[in-house]
């Protein structure tokens, strides 16, 4: 077996070349894959409504202000199950107000209430434990989060002047919520007022009259059993004033068409490493089977048969496909790895090594391989045993 493999030393490298190419580009896509599949599982579960207008708040529950007469006007509505009030904020209200893949972003949620997301009633903690009712001046953070700021369990964070002491750090989900810090929501209330000058100066002309339940930017909104929520999300925007409402369905469908371009723009690279690759590995394969055309002649004039040199050369491409794509496969993770590692410095990762696609990959190359083999092979065979040496030499 080793003998085999030193004399194939070359095709196995090449083949491992091809292959890691495609592992890492597919990782890649892996990764925006991961991404919308777990905001789309996010949105879907729960209907997310605002106060109308705009505001510091940011995220899928943010606006104006979201009274909490309005909370109450919606939790009578029929088909509603329950109301969690939120306040989501940008942990720095310089950066942009938009919904980005690296914003952070902190979220006060009314721990008096049980969060109403389907998919989603407590966000999944890696390390520690997740909020509880009565705390103050605590935090759970997201795993990207975490790692950019070096925090872990037991550790500070000082926000606006307050020191928070970390309880938790959520699961990587790979999406929206590795950046959240997950405040009780009467924390998030103070954080906004220091925040927001606007707010501030409101507060203090009493041109308002408004208390710390009305602080909210949001909330999240569950359904009965047997409710359509799109149906359930229309009734409330056509019964409670002064609101927006987005409807998990086209919320979903923004969140897909706001990373389309970069799903079509790997998906397109994944389509070209697979060809380029594939092209290399059989052309590697074949090559290393016609360059053995002389032996093959030898062979068969020894008595050789064409069953026999068949089932000769598909064993050793079977290995080598095998041994090449395992090789593509480590590299491509070693690869990936080590700029994930150095990515982790600011809470990024950019590549999602999935079971199907490794798998995929090694399967790929074995097929390929053992192709390619097969048509070199019925190439040769057709020689005459003088023909193959003659050739061969």
């Amino acid at each position: 077996m080793i003998k085999t493999l030193r004399g194939y030393a070359f095709t196995i490298a090449g083949i491992a070349i091809g292959v890691a190419g495609i592992v890492t580009l597919g990782a890649m896509a892996e990764r925006i894959v991961r991404f919308i599949e777990g905001g789309d599982r996010f949105v879907l579960g729960q209907i997310s409504v605002a106060g109308r207008g705009m505001g510091m708040g940011t995220g899928f529950t943010a606006g104006g202000l979201l009274p909490a007469a309005s909370l109450r006007a919606i939790a009578e509505v029929p088909g509603v199950s329950g109301v969690q009030a939120q306040v989501m904020l940008p942990l720095n209200p310089s950066t942009s107000q938009f919904m980005t893949l690296t914003q952070e972003l902190i979220l006060g949620v009314d721990l008096t209430v049980p969060t109403p997301n389907r998919h989603y009633p407590q966000l999944p903690v890696g390390e520690g434990r997740y909020l509880r009712q009565g705390d103050r001046r605590v935090a759970v953070v997201g795993a990207s989060f975490a790692a950019s700021h070096g925090l872990r369990v037991g550790g500070r964070l000082p926000l606006e002047g307050e020191a928070f002491q970390v309880v938790g750090v959520l699961q990587r989900t790979l999406t929206a919520p590795d950046r959240f810090v997950v405040v009780p929501i009467e924390d998030a209330r103070e954080q906004w007022i220091a925040k927001d000058r606007m707010l501030r100066t409101l507060l203090a002309s009493g041109a308002a009259a408004l208390n710390a339940p009305d602080l909210n930017t949001g909330a999240a909104v569950g359904w009965r059993e047997g409710e359509d929520p799109d149906a359930v999300a229309r009734r409330i925007a056509e019964r409670v004033p002064g609101v927006n409402v987005q409807m998990p369905s086209e919320l979903s469908q923004l969140l897909r068409s706001s990373t389309a371009f970069f799903s079509a723009l790997l998906f397109g690279m994944g389509v070209l490493a697979f060809v380029i690759g594939g092209l290399s590995l059989a052309n590697t394969v074949a090559a290393a089977v016609f360059e053995r055309i002389r032996d093959f002649g030898v062979k068969r004039a020894l008595g050789a048969t064409d069953l026999q040199l068949g089932g000769e050369v598909l064993g050793e491409a079977l290995v080598v496909t095998l041994t090449g794509g395992a090789v593509g496969v480590a590299l491509a993770m070693l690869l990936g790895t080590a700029v994930d590692g150095w990515a982790a410095r600011t809470g990024q990762q950019l590549f999602f090594f999935s079971g199907r696609l490794l798998g995929g990959a090694l399967v790929f190359s074995v097929l390929l391989g053992t192709a390619a083999a097969a048509y070199a092979t019925v190439r040769v065979v057709r020689l005459s045993p003088a023909e193959a040496i003659r050739r061969g030499a």
